[in-house]
């Protein structure tokens, strides 16, 4: 597999484009969290059993699972700004189907493709991969992954408030105009990437996947209504196992699989994604428990008593602390990597429980522990994009950053799984009506407890390649534009010997929109898999060389004062020749 590009030249990325993308991965989570304030009146509403109404909550994370890496995949082959204004698309069409309709059947259908959107995460995290500088890029990555846990927190009591004083249809239609505003801002601001990977669609692969996730994920969600130990639960378990072999078997043997599984085989990868799924159980069970323990009559002797908007308003700091700490894991990480910062989210969030265990007694105290969960799970989330974004070559962003999203999904599955049944398991019965206890909501925090250690063993099993390969890069680059400031400040060419090794490589020059020579512009080599392989400036006639350490795909970036940047493709047979590359900037100016 390799990287090509379209044609046209990388447009210069607005201010507005990070913005515009974790609104729309914002607009997206909260379709994840839109009906939890109506969910224990679904039955009424539908006319349907209880058992049947869950359909339409289960129906939604199916959906999501299945398409985000499959977008993932479908944007780096088609373009992700394409998949991501589809993906919106389609959830505000299944928002109106929703907003439109009492029955359960339409309702599940419109919350199918309500979910189909979240493969706008990973897409997202591709767009800025693609058009952002390095300087941007980390606190950019990071609030693209942070907003779904800022969708979901800033939804409940919006959704709450909505839900208590109009129609709960109003719920939809409000998610419809959202998704429309997403998909304008998206088409106005963000441009499309150039980065394509070649080869086809694997459609046995994403068909293989499907399968193999909706026989996994079904009874996970259903098992505590089926039984665990049915027949049922136990059969789609055994068929997701034996579906799953077959698919990774089948992903092996083709030549541009959907998942690269030898990819997600590396350490850095795999780990990664498997602390991420420790992650997602660490968010969801402050979720699960908070609301609960906060709308708890205060009869019961721990309940807090407390309105669905007032509940909602406590569990909202979660969402923005996420996002505040965006900034602030783009310091951390600069200095020490993404694996440290990683370790340091997961120690909040240990800490976060820890100190949540005793403080249930009073509405303040459950704010206090959503934003001490809200700044660690802030900097975890942050965390994993940069160390898989790190680990791949810039074609495979798209399905290895779905995949990761499709991991932290699978993390949140297993936790509403695991506390529904601890929480019913504990719970007494009151007037025939089932009451969560405090000892339930304790022992769910002990649950994310014991998930957070798990995951920071696993943080601290990650090598540092990504750390240090950026240093060296970082590194290499002032050493080659050091070298090419000398050699335009003595008005020189490099030493023979020098220049010899320059021609295995490329050359060309840097033009602007008019086809006149670009002096100094900073050229850099970018290798498959996403790491600095060379850096130079341009000479006074816009020339430039750059060699090439083998035989492979590259990238070619330029910027220039004054210029938009552009970035163009190429594949090097690692001989001794050097292949004529031109790059041409765009005239729009980019400001500072």
């Amino acid at each position: 597999m390799t990287l090509t590009t379209t044609s046209r030249p990388l447009k210069p990325a607005s201010g507005a484009v990070v913005p515009v993308l974790a609104f729309a991965g914002i607009v997206v989570a909260v379709m994840q969290t839109l009906l939890v304030p109506v969910v224990k009146d679904l039955p009424q509403l539908l006319e349907t059993s209880p058992s049947n109404a869950t359909w339409v909550l289960t129906s939604t994370l199916l959906s999501g699972a299945v398409a985000t890496p499959i977008m993932g995949r479908l944007g780096d082959l088609y373009g992700k700004r394409r998949m991501l204004t589809l993906s919106l698309a389609v959830m505000v069409a299944g928002a109106l189907v929703s907003a439109l309709t009492s029955a359960l059947l339409p309702m599940i259908v419109g919350r199918t493709l309500q979910g189909f959107a979240m493969g706008a995460i990973p897409l997202g995290i591709g767009l800025m991969r693609d058009m952002l500088p390095r300087e941007r890029l980390g606190s950019a990555m990071a609030l693209m992954s942070s907003s779904i846990g800022v969708g979901g927190g800033l939804a409940l009591p919006a959704a709450a408030l909505v839900a208590q004083n109009t129609d709960w249809h109003v719920l939809f239609y409000g998610a419809a105009g959202l998704g429309v505003l997403a998909i304008v801002l998206t088409l106005l601001t963000v441009p499309e990437s150039p980065m394509r990977a070649e080869g086809s669609f694997d459609l046995p692969g994403a068909l293989g996947l499907s399968a193999g996730l909706v026989l996994l994920l079904l009874p996970v969600t259903k098992g505590s209504d089926w039984g665990w130990s049915s027949g049922t639960t136990l059969g789609l378990f055994g068929a997701a196992v034996v579906v799953l072999l077959l698919w990774g078997l089948l992903e092996l043997r083709t030549t541009a699989p959907l998942v690269d599984l030898r990819t997600t085989a590396r350490r850095e990868v795999l780990l990664t994604n498997l602390a991420s799924i420790m992650v997602g159980v660490a968010f969801y069970v402050v979720s699960l428990v908070l609301p609960q323990l906060l709308q708890l009559p205060a009869s019961t002797g721990y309940g807090l008593g407390q309105s669905m908007v007032v509940a909602g308003l406590c569990v909202a700091p979660l969402g923005l602390t996420m996002m505040f700490t965006a900034p602030v894991y783009a310091r951390l990480s600069a200095r020490y990597g993404p694996k440290v910062t990683l370790i340091t989210g997961l120690l909040v969030i240990a800490a976060g429980y820890g100190g949540g265990l005793g403080l249930m007694s009073a509405a303040w105290q459950t704010v206090i522990t959503s934003v001490v969960l809200g700044a660690g799970i802030g900097l975890a989330y942050s965390s994993l994009p940069a160390l898989i974004v790190g680990a791949v070559a810039p074609f495979e962003t798209g399905a290895a950053t779905g995949l990761n999203t499709l991991m932290r999904s699978i993390g949140t599955s297993v936790s509403s799984a695991v506390i529904g049944m601890v929480l019913a398991d504990t719970a007494h019965t009151v007037g025939g009506v089932a009451v969560p206890t405090m000892r339930g909501f304790r022992v769910s925090f002990l649950i994310a407890t014991a998930a957070v250690a798990v995951g920071l063993v696993l943080a601290l099993c990650l090598p540092r390649p990504s750390r240090a390969s950026q240093l060296r890069a970082s590194s290499q680059e002032e050493d080659n534009l050091a070298r090419a400031e000398a050699a335009l400040a003595r008005a020189a060419e490099p030493d023979p010997a020098g220049a010899e090794e320059t021609l295995r490589g490329f050359r060309g020059r840097v033009l602007d929109a008019h086809g006149a020579p670009v002096a100094r512009a900073k050229v850099t080599l970018i290798d498959r898999r996403g790491r600095q392989a060379g850096a130079t400036l341009s000479a006074q006639d816009g020339s430039y060389r750059l060699a090439v350490p083998g035989q492979g795909p590259y990238v070619l970036a330029a910027r220039a004062a004054g210029h938009g940047p552009h970035a163009s493709a190429a594949t090097h047979s690692g001989d001794d020749r050097a292949v004529e590359l031109d790059l041409c900037l765009p005239g729009e100016t980019v400001t500072a």
